[in-house]
């Protein structure tokens, strides 16, 4: 059997004039929560149902849990278990009918004991009896995990399972996701956001469906290039478009109320980028140097990616 609970060679997937997914080489180890990280359009939700063998890959190889995709793929489906973007409930069940139902589809015929833990585990117990679709959104989502794990899959693959979940009961389902790595579990995780890829024990950068970068979130920050200065000031909108054309800045994000400027050398960069936005009337309220954010070293990362294509 392989080291890895995933693994791809190659791994592609077009749609008529599109290539979701190019030529992708990843690596997931038993045991980890791999976070796939990129925007809309990435690649990342192509790349799970592939390994889950719902979509054929157009090239390339993969194995998961030590499976070929191609020739046994029933033998993974029986080991691993997908919570969706739309997981599928039925609202006119209850939570404890919703569960029996997948246990049957999972054939786990004597489920109810691993019902009981299930919902004590996420802590669904009291609303037993509720029906599904008068659950709040992350009630709905921890009894669509709880759907998913009834057969006690080794390998779960979440796609996005907290967008739209208030930040109350996503902080609740990462403390159900923390116990379930605790317990041997392997989770891959598609996510749009950087501070859930900061909890993985490892992340890759999806772009145009390319893997730009695979690491643990400290050795990804290695990458970024320059130092990122934190500037705070007024009509942040004018002050983006004055410094994304100063000399010597390499990139310019914008994040709320406040500037991320990326520079190479910012004990000089600091004044001239006062000086501009002086110039136009705009005052520097704050001004911090920042140890870089995995959204700094993606933006960071793509834009390279980008500038490197555009000079091929």
């Amino acid at each position: 059997m392989s080291a890895f609970a995933v693994e791809t060679r190659g791994l592609g997937k077009r749609f008529e004039s599109i290539e979701a997914v190019r030529s992708l080489d990843l690596t997931v180890r038993e045991g980890e929560m791999f976070g796939l990280v990129g925007p809309d359009g990435a690649g990342k939700t192509t790349t799970i149902r592939m390994l889950c063998g719902i979509l054929g890959p157009t090239s390339g190889r993969a194995s998961v849990l030590g499976y070929d995709l191609e020739r046994e793929a029933d033998e993974i489906k029986t080991r691993i278990g997908y919570l969706s973007q739309k997981f599928s409930l039925y609202g006119d069940l209850t939570v404890d009918e919703n569960i029996e139902f997948f246990a049957e589809i999972h054939l786990v015929r004597d489920f109810r004991k691993r019902r009981e833990e299930l919902l004590e585990f996420t802590r669904l117990t009291p609303f037993r009896d509720r029906l599904a679709e008068r659950l709040s959104g992350g009630m709905r989502q921890k009894l669509a995990l709880a759907c998913t794990l009834i057969h006690t899959p080794r390998l779960i693959f979440l796609d996005e399972p907290t967008t739209g979940v208030d930040p109350v009961s996503r902080r609740d389902f990462w403390k159900i996701l923390s116990s379930l790595l605790r317990s041997g579990i392997t989770i891959v995780m598609a996510t749009p956001y950087m501070d859930e890829a900061e909890r993985c024990s490892r992340v890759g950068f999806l772009g145009d469906g390319r893997l730009l970068a695979a690491d643990t979130p400290a050795n990804i920050k290695l990458l970024m290039r320059g130092t990122v200065v934190e500037i705070v000031c007024p009509e942040i909108r004018r002050a983006f478009a004055v410094l994304k054309t100063l000399a010597g800045v390499r990139e310019v994000q914008l994040f709320g109320d406040r500037l991320n400027v990326v520079v190479d050398e910012p004990e000089k960069q600091i004044s001239r980028i006062e000086s501009a936005l002086g110039r136009e009337g705009i005052p520097v309220l704050q001004k911090r140097l920042l140890p870089p954010s995995l959204e700094n070293v993606f933006i960071s990362v793509t834009e390279s990616q980008t500038s490197e294509a555009g000079h091929a």
